[in-house]
């Protein structure tokens, strides 16, 4: 008796625990429910031993899930740097090539910020604030909404203009005044965490939340050693934005979700806090740390076999959840990051490539901001109409993986 008495007080604070875990990304209301009301894939349940070494997937405890959400997405915006460096570009820079770049990731040119030249007037430097500025804009103007209708603007960003955050200074540029705003910081992860996030807070009756903005921005060429070949030949800048409308539940736009993450991965991709020291004239003077990051590091074949390990099986588990199979997607739209992670993901899904939906050869990656971006090219130019189903998932940095079912419209 003591024993089992024992078990369940462990089984209690793991679910608990995970409860903490996934409030972060789907809010305190759905994370503090039973573990079962969470609808997970086969091979999670309690009659499944699921194997929980590091270089496993993630096991029930450590994901995060979530079922159809009463909101959807009405309007779509991205905004890129007039500034193009393509691959022939970079052929004067390090020792690279063009058909080396394309052929290995599908990258042929990107747009990335420039340094202010000084002689610009007050608010026409291009900077990250401003693409995203830019992109909620375009994708306010699609949704028929006035500012003032918004009620949440979250800034997905790895790489701010202000450190302290992005979000509250970009709703109020737009005219956001009824809005509260912050960043998340979850890389390349970031769109989709920050899109669930919003859902959960438009899909809880008890708030007064009914439309929601989510911006995906990152400009890392600020963080890429550009020394490097195998790094600064695959990142971009930009921002991607969408507006989310709380609706009832036959309309429900967000169908399905799941998030995890695995620091033990971190040491695979990370831009880490380096700092030199600053002696500060005390009575007994001590060394402070001044503020610097380093350059972003990757071990790309690592983060290669990460995400072709990660992303089908959470693409799985975010249908199972809402109650599908890749049969019964319009279109399979990843984090643009590689178009050979593209094909694997698709093929190991069984979805044709000519669902994929892609821009990554115009942008490369930009990070938090190239799943909106791509999304943006696709909803304008008639590809995804309304009503199609679109399976999403991010990866990267944390690492962190995601995935989310869209219905658009």
């Amino acid at each position: 008796v003591g024993t089992l008495k024992y078990i369940r007080e462990i089984e209690a604070a793991m679910k608990f625990t995970a409860a903490l875990c996934a409030s972060s990304v789907f809010g305190y209301a759905a994370a503090f429910q039973p573990l079962n009301s969470v609808p997970l894939p086969a091979r999670y349940g309690p009659s499944n031993d699921a194997d929980t070494s590091s270089s496993s997937s993630s096991t029930a405890l450590s994901m995060a899930a979530t079922g159809p959400l009463s909101c959807r997405p009405i309007g779509i915006g991205s905004a890129a740097p007039k500034n193009i460096v393509t691959n022939k570009d970079l052929e004067a820079v390090v020792d690279t090539s063009d058909e080396w770049i394309s052929s290995r990731t599908g990258i042929s040119q990107r747009h990335l910020l420039t340094h202010p030249s000084g002689d610009e007037e007050e608010g026409e430097a291009e900077t990250l604030k401003s693409l995203s500025i830019q992109a909620a804009s375009n994708a306010l103007e699609m949704s028929g909404l006035d500012p003032e209708d918004i009620d949440l603007v979250i800034v997905a960003t790895s790489s701010p203009d202000d450190m302290f955050g992005d979000g509250p200074s970009v709703a109020s540029a737009l005219g956001c005044k009824n809005a509260f705003a912050y960043d998340l910081t979850a890389a390349c992860s970031g769109f989709l965490f920050g899109t669930v996030t919003a859902g959960q807070f438009l899909h809880n009756s008890g708030n007064t939340i009914k439309n929601a903005i989510v911006v995906g921005a990152d400009a890392l060429s600020r963080w890429v050693d550009w020394d490097d070949r195998n790094v600064c030949i695959l990142f971009g800048d930009g921002a991607g934005a969408m507006v989310l409308q709380a609706c009832e539940e036959e309309d429900n736009g967000i169908l399905g979700g799941a998030s995890h993450s695995n620091g033990e991965g971190y040491v695979n991709l990370n831009c880490a806090y380096t700092g030199s020291p600053r002696k500060v004239a005390t009575p007994d003077e001590i060394t402070l740390s001044k503020g610097e990051y380093g350059n972003l590091k990757m071990n790309g074949r690592e983060v290669y076999k990460f995400a072709t390990r990660e992303v089908p099986t959470v693409l799985e588990e975010a249908l199972d959840s809402a109650g599908m199979t890749a049969d019964d997607i319009d279109w399979l739209l990843l984090h643009q990051a590689n178009i050979r992670i593209m094909d694997v993901v698709a093929d190991r899904l069984g979805v044709p490539k000519e669902k994929i939906i892609t821009n990554l050869s115009d942008y490369g990656n930009t990070s938090a901001g190239s799943i909106p971006i791509a999304l943006d090219e696709a909803v304008r130019s008639g590809k995804v109409k309304k009503g199609d189903v679109i399976a999403c998932a991010g990866f990267g940095a944390g690492l962190s993986w995601g995935s989310a079912i869209l219905k658009w419209g």
